[in-house]
C-alpha cells in the first residue's frame, strides 16, 4: 500500500516537474543572467519535490514490477505458471515445440507428416516430441479422414494432442455466445478422447483471443490454457508464407524472454525452464524448413548465454505435459505478451 501511493505521489510530482520545466523552456532567457529569481520561476519548494520526485522515480526505475504489480495484481492473485517462483535464472532452457491449427488433410505432401518425419529424425536431437493444438472439425484437417488419422499418429507417436477449435471454420471463442462455447468445447474434448482415448488437458484459443470467461469454460472442461514465450510468425497459411526473417525472429523473441528467465521469474520444471515456441503445422515453408528452425533456436540460445538442458527438446511425453502445465495461465485477468498484432488487438 505505501509503495502503491509513493508510485502515485511520483507520478504527480513528475507532472508539476515537467509543468515548471516547459515554463521555463519557453521563457527567453535576459541578455544579462541575474541571480535573482525571476517572477515566472518555479518556487523553491517546487524544485524540491522535483529533486525528490526524481530521486524516487530512480529507486522505482531500479525495480519497475514492484509499482505495476503494487497497483495491478491484487494480493494473492495467481502467477502465471504455478512454479513461477522457482528461480529459473540458473536452470538451463528446454524448448518446448507447439503446433497450431493442424493436422493438414492434403493427400500429398503434407506437410503435418513431414513435421512428424522431421521431428522423429534430424540432425539435433532425434525423437522430439511436441504439442499439437488440433482443429477436430476443420473442413480442410481434422474434420477429414486424412486429419483423424494424423491425429490418431501423432499421438501413436509420443506426442501431446491438444485442444484448438471443433468447428469447421477457425472461430473466435471470444466472440461464441456461453451455450455455443461450452457446446464446441464439449465437442472438441470428446473427438480428442474418442480418437486418442484421453481428454485433452491443454487448449489454446484460436487467435490468442480469450477473457476470464472463455478461461473459466476451458477449466470446467479440464483445460489448461497455453500461450506461447516464441512464435515463427507463420501463421499465413495459403500464398506467399516464406519468411527472410527467421533467426532475427527468433534472436529478438528470445532475447525478451531471457529477461525473464534471468528474473527468475519463469516456470522451472524438472530442472529445466520450459520455453514454449509455436509453429503452424498446415504451412508447408514450416514443414519444410523446420530443421532450419530447430537449429536456429539452438544458435539463438548460445548467442544470448542461455545454457541449454542436455536434451534441449522435450522427448518424453509425460515430462512434455508438466512442462506445458506449469507454464499455462490460470487467471483470467493476468494479460501475458501475446505474439505480433494480437497484443493490440485483443489486450
Amino acid at each position: 500500500m505505501r509503495l502503491g501511493k509513493a508510485c502515485g505521489r511520483a507520478r504527480g510530482e513528475r507532472g508539476r516537474c515537467k509543468t515548471a520545466t516547459m515554463r521555463l523552456a519557453n521563457r527567453k532567457l535576459p541578455a544579462t543572467v541575474s541571480t535573482r529569481p525571476h517572477p515566472s520561476a518555479p518556487p523553491s519548494s517546487t524544485l524540491r519535490a522535483c529533486l525528490q520526485a526524481s530521486l524516487l522515480a530512480l529507486l522505482l526505475n531500479a525495480a519497475p514490477s514492484a509499482c505495476s504489480q503494487a497497483s495491478a495484481e491484487p494480493d494473492g492473485a495467481p502467477a502465471v505458471a504455478e512454479s513461477a517462483a522457482a528461480p529459473g535464472a540458473a536452470a538451463p532452457i528446454r524448448f518446448l515445440l507447439t503446433f497450431d491449427d493442424g493436422p493438414s488433410a492434403a493427400a500429398s505432401d503434407n506437410p503435418t507428416e513431414r513435421v512428424l518425419a522431421t521431428l522423429a529424425h534430424n540432425a539435433y536431437q532425434d525423437d522430439i516430441k511436441a504439442v499439437f493444438f488440433t482443429q477436430t472439425r476443420a473442413w480442410h484437417g481434422g474434420g477429414t479422414d486424412i486429419g483423424r488419422q494424423l491425429i490418431r499418429r501423432e499421438h501413436a507417436d509420443g506426442h501431446l494432442v491438444a485442444f484448438h477449435s471443433a468447428t469447421l471454420l477457425h472461430a473466435n471463442h471470444r466472440f461464441m455466445g456461453p451455450a455455443e462455447l461450452e457446446e464446441t468445447l464439449q465437442r472438441g474434448v470428446d473427438d480428442l478422447a474418442g480418437l486418442t482415448g484421453r481428454a485433452p488437458t491443454l487448449v489454446r484459443p484460436p487467435f490468442w483471443a480469450y477473457d476470464a470467461d472463455t478461461l473459466a469454460a476451458y477449466h470446467r472442461h479440464g483445460m489448461q490454457m497455453l500461450l506461447t514465450d516464441l512464435n515463427a510468425n507463420d501463421g499465413k497459411i495459403y500464398g506467399i508464407n516464406f519468411s527472410w526473417h527467421k533467426r532475427a525472429n527468433m534472436l529478438a523473441r528470445l532475447a525478451e524472454t531471457r529477461q525473464r528467465w534471468a528474473a527468475g521469474s519463469m516456470a522451472v520444471v524438472d530442472g529445466s525452464t520450459p520455453v514454449v515456441v509455436t509453429f503452424h503445422d498446415v504451412n508447408g515453408y514450416t514443414a519444410r524448413h523446420l530443421a532450419e528452425y530447430l537449429e536456429i533456436l539452438l544458435d539463438v540460445a548460445r548467442e544470448l548465454g542461455m545454457p541449454l538442458a542436455a536434451k534441449p527438446f522435450y522427448d518424453q511425453r509425460d515430462a512434455l505435459e508438466r512442462a506445458a502445465l506449469a507454464s499455462t495461465v490460470r487467471a483470467g485477468e493476468l494479460r501475458p505478451p501475446l505474439p505480433g498484432l494480437w497484443n493490440w488487438l485483443w489486450q
